[in-house]
């Protein structure tokens, strides 16, 4: 048995949808993808849109869907993903990525616990910046 978030996108843009995700996080953290079944021109979503994937970052397994159908929800600030960056430097590096068109919740500084930021990255996903040593 096994769990692991599973992350659902919206109809969107291209560059909002889960393949444009997937994308910027294995580039961010260096990661991988697993598996990425797309689309077929005869099945509902549109060719070409991410049916299921998952990809790998910072140790973490995430799976991916671009939705067939709009739904009255989104990705939700309260969930969020926590990366323990192994120095300040990958910290400053990794938040700068993720906030690049998004939104910063907590901009990085020290909020009595060590180097932390929080922020929603442009796709709608949540992320807590820390720093392993600290």
């Amino acid at each position: 048995m096994r769990a692991l978030p599973f992350l659902t996108f919206q109809p969107a843009a291209p560059d909002r949808g889960a393949a444009a995700a997937m994308a910027a996080y294995v580039e961010i953290f260096d990661g991988r993808v697993i598996s990425d079944r797309r689309r077929t021109a005869d099945e509902p979503g549109g060719e070409g849109t991410v049916f299921l994937a998952e990809i790998e970052v910072a140790g973490l397994r995430l799976r991916f869907s671009d939705s067939a159908i709009a739904h009255a929800w989104d990705i939700t600030p309260g969930m969020s993903v926590w990366v323990d960056c192994d120095t300040e430097a990958d910290q400053r590096r990794v938040f700068a990525a993720l906030a690049e068109d998004g939104q910063e919740f907590m901009p990085l500084g020290d909020y009595g616990f060590g180097p932390f930021g929080w922020v929603q990255d442009r796709f709608g996903v949540s992320w807590q910046v820390g720093v392993a040593s600290a």
